[in-house]
């Protein structure tokens, strides 16, 4: 397989509000193909240090070799950003300076045909980052009930049309396994009316966002990441996280708001129960997007939007 240099989304706002300096360690959380983590070790020049997780660890051997100049200065685990507890006992570290969440996938993921992220071409339903763990797409497909699918469906994949194309899906599974790609795009195809056909964009692009949502648990990682974050940064160090749809997008952004609030309680509650205190301030009122540039070399970055907190 041809490799494709991954290009990092939203590299400049990054550099310029997590403000890189020698001396300090950063998380890159989302390390992938690693072009956010050598900018990173760029800026932080000469002796910034970078831990850097990914789930996948099939992209890690790669990520390794491209940050090779850097060696002594970034330590790679095969973990999701979730579990720093873990990798910052590993790594003998308490907290870091910055943490960068990228949510997105690589095209390093997306071309690989074995890992059944593309309705572009008919390969086997796996969706799973380390295909080492856990159940596939595929399992998934032929096991969950019609609720579940459908519940599956309309919240991970905001699909309008869940109930008629998991309908579909428990219909063409009583016959025989769903395995590949091909078949389920061409059940998705079959069950939407045809104007949803004339839409903007592909009637699969929501299923299949849907399934690798579910398949990788990727929300609930990003819940348990988001309750602990203030414990992983030193006072003063800064969380950047670039989201790529609007469920991940709406986490952040109501963590945000709530960690810059001196109370959370809800108004009914006739004394304050909870922390008390702000833990961040906000640095982005309004996520940031990329520029038209930047969308035009990298049309994958078009939905991406950033949003920065500052721990107190």
């Amino acid at each position: 397989m041809t490799r494709i240099v991954h290009e990092p989304v939203l590299l400049k706002e990054v550099l310029g509000l997590l403000q890189f300096r020698p001396d300090a360690l950063y998380v890159d959380g989302t390390v992938g193909e690693g072009g956010h983590a050598e900018a990173i070790l760029e800026a932080s020049s000469p002796s910034g240090k970078l831990i850097g997780l990914d789930a996948d660890p099939s992209v890690l051997r790669y990520t390794r070799k491209r940050l090779a100049l850097f060696k002594g200065r970034f330590q790679l685990f095969n973990e999701s950003y979730d579990r720093l507890d873990e990798v910052f006992f590993l790594a003998d570290v308490a907290q870091a300076d910055a943490i960068l969440l990228d949510l997105g996938f690589s095209s390093f993921q997306v071309e690989d045909p074995a890992r059944g992220w593309s309705f572009q071409q008919d390969s086997p339903l796996d969706m799973r980052y380390d295909q080492t763990k856990g159940d596939s797409a595929k399992d998934l497909l032929n096991r969950v009930s019609k609720d579940e699918l459908v519940r599956i469906l309309s919240h991970y994949g905001e699909e309008r049309f869940a109930k008629r194309i998991a309908f579909a899906i428990i219909e063409k599974r009583a016959e025989a396994e769903i395995r590949t790609t091909g078949e389920l795009t061409n059940l998705v195809l079959g069950a939407v009316p045809s104007s949803a056909l004339r839409g903007r964009i592909h009637p699969a692009t929501r299923i299949f966002q849907a399934l690798r949502i579910a398949v990788n648990l990727e929300l609930e990682h990003l819940r348990r990441f988001l309750d602990h974050a203030h414990r992983w940064l030193a006072p003063g160090g800064r969380l950047a996280v670039i989201s790529y749809h609007s469920l991940e997008d709406r986490m952040v952004k109501q963590s945000m708001q709530d960690w810059s609030r001196d109370c959370i309680c809800p108004k009914s509650m006739p004394k304050c129960v909870c922390r008390g205190k702000k833990l961040f301030r906000t640095l982005t009122r309004k996520p940031l997007f990329p520029s038209a540039e930047e969308v035009a070399l990298n049309p994958r970055s078009r939905s991406a939007r950033l949003r920065v907190a500052e721990k107190l």
